[in-house]
């Protein structure tokens, strides 16, 4: 079969008729059309090169050889479901529990990460006959339904759901934005005392809780790094009150965080969870996934009465593929890598938020890292549309790269782990570019900081306000009326202006979320300005480049 059979245009029209209209693409107002991997690159079908700065699935790099070859001939051999006895079976789940503490000894085999969070669930509910489960803010952990009741990433975009009463969500252990932040003393315990908190409500309702489960390291909700001691101090309240606790290492499992093979081992030695949900990388693309938990727990699950069976789970081939990447990972060293070349990147991005003022937090473990924009490094206000154009010009420039978040502001950087240095100059010296020219059109420098009488900085705003050289006619549009946009604007903050600058005074700072000023009819976004055009490209006006928000998303101030 060819890689390609019908025109790009041809593929757009037959998936918008047959595949369900919820199914998003990525860069949906121009797809792009992949026909071939190899590594940390993908090819479109005419033959241009991307450079892979989202693919977590395709692990060990895109048709890894090993891998193939490894899937082929068990294919060719056999495949069948486990209920017969096969030695790829036995030995797949013998080399992964090698990876973990010794308690977690016992395997289930599914095929997505969704199943596996799903199961996870199953063994909670049956192990402690309690219902409830505690789930963290932002989390996201499947796409079926008991999932997406635990997962607010989701069940938070839906106008009218409610929240189930046996699900209780608990402060996302956020160090930049959250609650409580670098400058907490204890952030690990305030976050864990919340969790307790919640305990004791349930409790206090006549519920009791199951489990707890988290993504080790947040992913959708951020590349969330949680503060060491938590899950220790977490787990504990969790035991105390008869549950379990669910480490969900879907996304981030297999040596991506480089100092460790899984990401809730950088909790600590003395950090063992109940419950290890994986999926995504384990089988490097194919479908693929595990549930690990105790013995006492999975003999509680067979005492239940009910068989378990999976038709796909651990079949040969998945278990051949399994191994295949076991053995690169290895041989290859790619958890080395992923700690040399992640913290190289990670380097990169802290000069970057050196220079640039949108930078607002640069987090990660090894080649799982974020790189959050701000619009006030203060009121960390979110640079939503900021990240959006950032994406697109790499696309432009043939690197893929997301923004998530609960803002969509956080630039995620989560490649094959065969990325490299050479890979990461590239990729930073393009975004340094981007975020000079936006900067740029935006008025945006560098805060200064001066000394309060008690010695801390504080923001010198005078020096920060924006500063826009505009040519021509000089109007003020005062009211919003003026600007014509897709949106209608609140009335605009005084300003004073020279003949070549003009700058921008706030006024009720709290009170007004929309500032835009207009000159010689362009309009410039300004702070916390989101022009909500309607157009699904870039849209330019004079000699100001606008930031757009692309169709379909919202600007979050």
């Amino acid at each position: 079969m060819t890689a390609e059979m019908f025109p790009k245009e041809k593929t757009i029209d037959l998936r918008k008729k047959h595949i369900g209209p919820s199914c998003k693409v990525f860069f949906s107002h121009d797809p792009i059309k992949i026909v071939r991997a190899k590594g940390q690159y993908m090819y479109d079908e005419n033959g241009v090169r991307y450079l892979d700065c989202i693919n977590n699935v395709a692990h060990v790099g895109h048709s890894h050889p090993m891998v193939v070859k490894a899937g082929a001939e068990q294919m060719e051999l056999l495949n069948t479901n486990s209920r017969f006895l096969h030695d790829n079976l036995v030995q797949y789940a013998q080399r992964l529990q090698a990876t973990l503490p010794e308690k977690l000894s016992v395997c289930y085999f599914v095929n997505s990460g969704s199943e596996a969070n799903d199961l996870a669930l199953r063994l909670a509910w049956e192990y402690t006959g309690h219902k409830d489960v505690i789930t963290l803010d932002n989390a996201y952990h499947g796409h079926v339904s008991s999932l997406i009741n635990i997962s607010p990433y989701k069940f938070h975009q839906l106008a009218n759901a409610e929240q189930s009463k046996s699900v209780h969500v608990a402060l996302s252990p956020d160090l930049y934005r959250g609650n409580y932040r670098q400058d907490h003393p204890d952030p690990a315990t305030a976050y864990a005392d919340d969790v307790n908190n919640l305990i004791q409500k349930a409790h206090e309702k006549g519920h009791k809780v199951a489990a707890f489960i988290a993504e080790s390291l947040q992913s959708c909700g951020g590349q969330v790094i949680p503060p060491a001691g938590y899950f220790q101090k977490v787990a504990q309240h969790v035991h105390q009150a008869g549950g379990l606790f669910i480490a969900d290492e879907v996304q981030v499992g297999f040596g991506r965080v480089g100092t460790h093979f899984w990401a809730f081992q950088l909790q600590g030695e003395d950090f063992v969870p109940d419950i290890v949900t994986m999926g995504k990388p384990i089988g490097n693309g194919h479908p693929m996934s595990c549930v690990v938990t105790t013995r006492e727990v999975a003999e509680a699950f067979k005492n239940s009465g009910m068989e378990y069976f999976n038709t796909f789970g651990g079949n040969p081939v998945s278990c051949a593929i399994g191994l295949a990447v076991l053995d690169v990972i290895e041989k290859e060293d790619l958890q080395g890598n992923a700690l040399r070349v992640g913290g190289y990147l990670m380097r990169l991005l802290e000069q970057q938020k050196e220079k640039h003022p949108l930078v607002g937090d640069i987090r990660g473990r090894g080649l799982f890292v974020g790189a959050e924009l701000v619009r006030d490094r203060v009121k960390l206000t979110p640079a939503t549309a900021e990240a959006q154009d950032i994406i697109y010009k790499l696309k432009e420039q043939h690197i893929l790269l997301s923004a998530d978040g609960p803002h969509r502001n956080v630039l995620k950087f989560k490649p094959p782990m065969c990325f490299s240095e050479e890979d990461a100059d590239m990729v930073v010296e393009k975004i340094d570019q981007i975020l000079t020219d936006i900067e740029k059109a935006l008025g945006l420098q560098m805060p200064s900081t001066v000394h309060t009488e008690n010695g801390s900085h504080k923001r010198n705003v005078l020096e920060e306000l924006p500063k826009v050289t505009v040519t021509g006619v000089h109007r003020l549009a005062k009211q919003s009326t003026d600007l014509q946009v897709g949106k209608r604007f609140k009335t605009l903050s005084p300003v004073t202006f020279s003949t070549t600058k003009v700058v921008l005074k706030r006024s009720e700072p709290e009170t007004m979320t929309h500032h835009c000023l207009c000159v010689a009819g362009t309009a410039l976004c300004k702070h916390t300005v989101a022009l909500l055009f309607q157009s699904a490209h870039y849209s330019q006006m004079g000699t100001s480049v606008i930031p757009p928000v692309h169709r379909g998303q919202a600007a979050v101030a």
